[in-house]
């Protein structure tokens, strides 16, 4: 069944930026939807104890619950009040989070400080993606990893909140090429049939 409109523009709104009592319904379907592409990148970025990570734009929080089980100290940042709130009431006590409010064109991270980032369906929502990706080099560690994942183009463009959105579909080559141009070198590129078909760039500084 078709949602009408009306519904298709406020899920596109609440998509890029969660708000409420329906960002928090919203947050805890996409933990559902995207459990499998989730673990994928987190096991892409292959974590140890004594790293720092980061999850960057994470939404419901099953990223940030992952790497802490990995055992690194996560660093979770978010444009989303909604958000933030609701990962502080989730993972109150949690000595080895910390939890930021920030862009992914302004990371609130000191430079070189970060053994690996993530980052999932969030690229849609930037408009200067080059910025972005400086950004992730820029706090990166050398040597550092980069997990970046991207719901598949075709498969995004026939669904029907796109476009109702303020969304930025961009072939992949397009951003590979943005990577590499941010000193980003992708490793390779990992294709996980989900419910929402996706692709992980995993790329390394």
């Amino acid at each position: 069944m078709r949602l009408p409109r009306p519904l298709l523009i406020v899920l596109a709104r609440q998509l890029g930026h969660p708000r409420g009592v329906l960002g928090r319904v919203l947050a805890t379907g996409l933990n559902r939807r995207n459990r499998g592409m989730t673990r994928a990148a987190v096991e892409a970025l292959d974590l140890r104890p004594d790293e720092t990570a980061a999850d960057l734009g994470f939404g419901g929080g099953l990223g940030l619950r992952l790497m802490l089980g990995a055992g690194a100290t996560v660093h979770g940042v978010e444009i989303s009040d909604t958000m933030l709130a609701r990962a502080r009431t989730t993972f109150a006590g949690h000595a080895r989070l910390r939890l930021h409010r920030g862009t992914l064109t302004a990371l609130p991270l000191p430079t070189a400080s970060t053994h690996a980032v993530l980052t999932m369906n969030t690229i849609y929502f930037v408009d200067d993606l080059p910025a972005a990706l400086s950004e992730v080099a820029r706090v990166l560690v050398p040597g550092g990893r980069f997990v970046l994942g991207v719901g598949d183009p075709e498969f995004m463009a026939a669904t029907a909140v796109i476009g109702h959105g303020t969304f930025h579909l961009r072939p992949l080559a397009d951003v590979e090429k943005a990577l590499a141009d941010a000193g980003l070198t992708v490793h390779r590129r990992e294709y996980v049939g989900a419910e929402t078909p996706t692709h992980l760039f995993v790329a390394g500084k």
